[in-house]
This record gives structure tokens, sequence and C-alpha cells, in this order.
């Protein structure tokens, strides 16, 4: 299919870019700009001031906030920006954001502010929908219970509230006004039929300056909780080939009745009941599940979308979009999903993305997570010859994707993927509401973390220890050991017995653990700290605390040395001789079996002796630093 493949010959002529936006979209989007031969500048508050979407841009700007009109068009005008890329969330779907980068004599990558403020509310799009021709939910007064609540400004589930009974009608009109006045600074709501047994389908449009329209097809995004989508696909599964042309061809309809430019995706709710399909919106910007449409459809959205905004012609006709095999993304959340979804922070200790999938995401080892932005950390993105092929890869992606350090919903995702329920798409978008996902149980990541801190703590050296860089080698039968987890678990490792469960090593290196569990091969990635044993398996994390063995690093009792507690390499040293530290204070790293171990103080006291190196290998029990007491050369540990 035709494509751009180098840089564009632009016909209204684009340099540099300003990506109003964070994480991966911004990311997504100053890839698109490089493949384009364009400069990418990035926005960042004091909290993204290192973020991986500032390092990859051509250069930076800070601003105050993402949501600052002024600050976000200031910052595009100081850095010689003369076209702006408002990717998904934040100011992409304001029209007064659109307007004040038109005022400013910039390029917005979108539509005008115009066709923004038409399609922004749900009323006026309802209009220009039945003008052109496009079904539409019959309104309540029309269609009887139950009806839908909903505010006719903004999106994302707020200000909706369900009826079912005459007698709640008032509190949830009410309650949907509160809403959304305080969310949308609008309380206008519109009452339409609710479909008990609905599915999310939405097109692809794209628009060009020259009078082109074409769809690419649908995407069924059914899979949702509290209106927020989970995982999404492309093409849809269910469908029949009258509903896709009857919603592919609404979409095109709609989008030539407002004149729509550049990207956009109408949504449809199909009635699974009746076979019915009606608008129910269109979002003006690139959609978070934009992956699966490139797909299944080899095309790359970002750069279509820049070459329109530079003024060029669509470079290909409806005739020549074809699908090509099956798209699914799962959309990886800092949520705890067993405990009402609450968003989590931290930091992410170890990340571990799948490499055998398409992974858009910013999120990194090391990188903190805090509560002041959307909790979507990635995106997992398959694709197959067919749907359950590409099921069964979107299942293995997410066996492979571990974030260690930070509570996410990838075991949720992971279930959902495997479940009976997805992979027969008999789902609606109210059936995750009520759907039970059992919390997976612990036994299993208590035998990966009783086995490797069993290994872990009797380490040896030698070519035969069991850690070596080839993989896992079992060398002269151990005696038995008891491993403190959330309880005391019996290790036996000559028997290959983690209590009564029968355990084969078989592979341990760069955190993955794999054993043979009562003759299953199961694998996981597990990290082992002072405090705790973490264990993720099948995406799912699990700790378990544990007493402080290594507080101290080893020490002796009583003579202030610091010790290797395994044999490793030393990663960094952080204090000098002669240097005061305090209890606890970190006095260097150590990595064996490609996990880190700190080395801390076991007393307030001087550092009198540092024999440890950086990149130097030590044997178990090494000494490493000697801590000497103010009142002498030792001090006895706490009772």
């Amino acid at each position: 299919m035709p494509d751009y493949p180098g840089p564009l010959v632009n016909r209204r002529p684009l340099h540099t870019v300003l990506v109003a936006n964070r994480g991966e979209i911004a990311l997504r989007v100053i890839r698109g700009c490089r493949a384009a031969g364009l400069r990418s500048v990035a926005v960042h508050t004091d909290l993204d001031a290192l973020a991986p979407h500032v390092r990859e841009a051509d250069a930076a700007v800070r601003v105050s906030s993402y949501l600052d009109i002024e600050a976000v068009v200031g910052a595009a005008l100081r850095s010689g920006a003369d076209a702006v890329h408002p990717g998904y969330g934040f100011l992409s779907e304001r029209a007064e954001f659109a307007r004040a980068v038109e005022e400013a004599g910039l390029v917005l990558v979108g539509p005008s502010a115009e066709v923004m403020e038409q399609m922004g509310r749900k009323d006026r799009a309802r209009e220009i929908a039945v003008a052109a021709g496009v079904p539409v939910v019959p309104r309540g007064e029309d269609a009887g219970l139950p009806v839908l609540v909903k505010a006719a400004a903004g999106g994302g589930g707020k200000g909706m509230r369900i009826v079912r009974d005459e007698r709640d009608f008032d509190a949830a009109v009410a309650a949907a006004r509160r809403e959304a006045l305080s969310s949308f600074g609008d309380d206008t709501i519109l009452v339409e039929k609710y479909v008990e047994h609905g599915r999310h389908i939405e097109v692809q449009v794209l628009a060009d300056a020259h009078g082109h329209v074409v769809h690419l097809f649908e995407r069924d995004c059914s899979t949702q909780r509290r209106h927020q989508k989970v995982l999404e696909e492309a093409p849809a599964p269910t469908i029949t080939p009258e509903v896709r042309r009857l919603v592919t061809e609404s979409a095109v309809a709609l989008a030539r009745e407002v004149g729509y430019v550049n990207a956009g995706t109408v949504e449809f709710l199909l009635d699974a009941d009746t076979g019915e399909a009606f608008f129910l919106e269109m979002n003006t910007r690139l959609q978070v599940e934009h992956p699966v449409t490139e797909l299944v459809t080899g095309l790359d959205l970002v750069r279509l979308q820049l070459a329109v905004a530079a003024g060029e012609p669509l470079p290909f006709t409806q005739d020549d979009v074809t699908l090509d095999g099956h798209a699914i993304e799962a959309r990886v959340y800092a949520e705890d999903p067993f405990h009402d979804f609450l968003p989590q922070a931290g930091t992410a200790d170890l990340v571990r993305w799948p490499r055998r999938a398409r992974v858009d995401a910013a999120l990194e080892s090391g990188q903190v997570v805090s509560t002041a932005y959307d909790p979507m950390l990635g995106k997992v993105i398959v694709h197959g010859p067919d749907r359950e092929s590409a099921r069964r890869a979107l299942v293995d992606a997410l066996d492979d994707t571990a974030i260690l350090g930070l509570t996410t919903n990838v075991g949720f995702l992971r279930a959902l993927a495997a479940g009976e329920e997805f992979r027969d798409a008999t789902i609606d978008t109210a059936w995750l509401d009520t759907a039970t996902v059992p919390e997976p149980d612990p036994d299993l990541a208590r035998v990966f973390a009783a086995w490797t801190q069993a290994h872990v703590d009797t380490l040896e050296t030698g070519p035969a220890h069991p850690f070596g860089g080839d993989g896992w080698r079992l060398g002269a039968g151990p005696a038995p050991v008891l491993v403190e987890l959330d309880r005391p678990v019996r290790v036996d490792r000559a028997a290959g017995l983690v209590d009564d469960v029968a355990v084969t090593p078989v592979l341990a290196e760069r955190h993955v653990v794999v054993l043979d569990v009562d003759g299953r091969r199961e694998q996981a990635v597990v990290n082992v700290t002072p405090h705790a044993v973490e264990v993720v398996h099948l995406g799912h994390r699990r700790v378990f605390t544990r007493p402080d063995v290594f507080a101290g690093g080893h020490a002796d009792a009583g003579d202030g040395t610091v010790a290797a507690p395994m044999p490793g390499t030393v990663l960094s040293v952080a204090v000098t001789e002669g240097q005061a530290v305090g209890a606890g204070d970190l006095l260097g790293l150590m990595e064996a079996m490609k996990m880190e171990l700190s080395l801390s103080a076991p007393f307030d006291g001087t550092v009198t002796e540092v024999a440890a190196r950086a990149g130097e290998q030590v044997p178990l029990g090494a000494p490493l630093f000697v801590v000497t007491a103010p009142d002498g050369p030792a001090q006895e540990g706490p009772a």
C-alpha cells in the first residue's frame, strides 16, 4: 500500500513539532517526527525533567503544567516549533487549546477548533450525525427504561448514571448534573436508551484538507471497566459484514458532514441482542488503541497525521486499505485490580517488557511512578494471522511482562486474555464490571521465593555454584534449610522439595527463574532484597516480607566488619575511609544472580577500612568494609 517512505514534501512547510504530552504517547509521536524528518520538542514539568520522552526529543522546554494552554503555546513559540501534536488526553480535545494554537500562527496536528467544539459536545454531535444519516441511540422519552443519563460535554464515564426505575430518575439526573458541572464546567445532560448487552465498536477515520476521507476499518473495545477500556482489538470479532459496512460508511459520512481533517475515531454502540448499531460520539484525536489499527492495516497513523497537517493529500484511496490478520492491545496500569482498582505509586525497581510483542511504553527500571498523572504505564500489542493466534500471543507476552516494586494490573490482564469469555468473544461493555476474576493463589509464588532465597543464602564459590552465567547448575546436595517468608518454608534442595512440593531447578539468569514444579515448567521473575522476596508469576506480583537477614551486610557481630553475604560482583562503593556513617547507611552495592544487594553500616561510627572495589568479583564472606564505633573498635549490635 502506498505510504510516506521518507521525509515529507510539505505544501505547508513543517520543520519542528512540539509534542504537548508525556509518557508513551509522547515517545510515539517523537518517533513519528523522526521518521518524517522533523525536529521534535518535548514539554515537561519539574516532575518529568528526566523522563524518557524528554531524553528522546531533540529539545525540551519546561512548563508549569501540561494543562496550561498559555504555557504550552508559549513553549512552542519559544522553541521555534511550527506545529503542535497534542497526543491524547490533557489538551488534545480542548477547543480552546486548538484555537490558541491557531491564533499563534501554529499548525495543530488535529482537526480545527470549530470541528473539535462541535464534536466535543454529545448533543451537537448527535445533531450532526442525524444530518449525515448516521443511526443514533433513541432518546430517553422514546426508549423506555432502562435509560442512560450522561453529560453532554466530556467523557470517560464521568457524569453517567443508569436508571432502571422511574423512582430513581430525578436523583440520577441531579447526580449526573453535579458531576458534569464539576468535571466539565457544563451540567447539560442527555437521556438515551440504555443498551443492556452492548459492544463498543469504533471506526478509525482519516481525512485530508483536499476532501478525501477514508476509514481504516473498526476496532472492538468492549472489554471495559467503569467505561474505561482495558483490552482492544481489530477487527471487531463478532460483527457481520452488513454491520461493518454500516459503521464504516457512517463514520466516513459523519466526518464529511462536519468537515473533519486529520485522524479521528467515531464510536458506535452495537446492541448484541438486536444487531443494531448506534452512533455514540467522536473522539477528535489519536486514540490510545491506534496501534491495533496500525498492525492490521500496515499504516503509520502518526506519520499520516503529520503529512495531513503539512497539507499533503492522502496517498491512497479507500480501495487500497485492506485488513491483515488480527491485533489485540492490553493497557498496563499502575493499579491494584484486586482491591477496587486503586491507583498505585512507587518506584518500579525492575521493569521487563516482552520481546515478542510491540510495546508502547515509557516506563523503565528505577523510574518513580506518582499519582499526579494517569496511571497507564504502557501498552502491550500483538498481531497474528487470526484472532486466536493473536490472543495466545497476548497471553505469552503478558507472561513475559514483569514490573517489580509497584503493583500493576498485568496479572489481571493475563487472566482476562486467557479466560473463556474473552477467548469466545462473548463479552459486552458491562461484563467486566460484574465478572469475577479470582486473585492468584500465592502458593506457587511462595515456592519460587523460598527456592530462590535458599540458594541466595547458601551460594558457594567455584565453577559449579548454582547460579553460573550459563544457567542454573546444582552443586553437592546441601542440607535442608528453613526459609522465613510470610511463614516458614522448608527447602530441601538435595531431595528437590519445597515443603511437600517437588521442585527441579532449570535456569536462573537476570532475575528470571525457571522451575519444574510437580512436573510443570513454570517461570517467574524474582528479586531478593534485604526485607522481602518479590515474585512476578503470570504477570501477578507477590511480595513476601522476611526478616532482615542482610541488615548490616553480613557483619560479624561485635567487630564492625561488613562482609560479602554471597559470591558476586561489587557494583559500587558509596563511602570513603574516615567517613562518618549512621546505622543502616549505604556502604556499597553488590550483584549476585543479577540481583542487587545493599551493604549497610551495622551501627553508628566511622568507616576505618574500605576493601571493596567497584567491578571486583568477591567470594562469600570476603571483608568489604569495617565500621568502628566512636568509643572503640567494636560495638555490640542490637539485642
